[in-house]
């Protein structure tokens, strides 16, 4: 299980709650509670994640919430982009 914190300020109004979880509802594996008292979502997925963090920033920024994720990105949810070096 992967853990993920988010502050959102705004999001402990009740419009804001409803149309979030509208958003949530449809990722796979994703468990998720709302601390309204301290703008805070708390996120759990199962394993592997179906989306990536800057899926779960756009859905915020969707509803004019500006995410802040608290702690580090479990690597699991970073793009799955593969790099090349630059040759020298």
């Amino acid at each position: 299980m992967l853990e993920l914190e988010v502050y959102a300020a705004g999001v402990r109004d009740l419009d804001k709650i409803l149309e979030l979880d509208h958003e949530l509802e449809a990722v796979p594996g994703l468990r998720y509670k709302v601390d309204s008292n301290h703008d805070l979502v708390y996120l759990e997925f199962d394993e592997p994640p179906t989306v990536t963090y800057r899926e779960i920033r756009a859905t915020f920024r969707k509803l004019n919430l500006e995410p802040r994720f608290v702690g580090a990105i479990p690597p699991e949810l970073r793009p799955k982009t593969k790099t090349q070096l630059l040759a020298s």
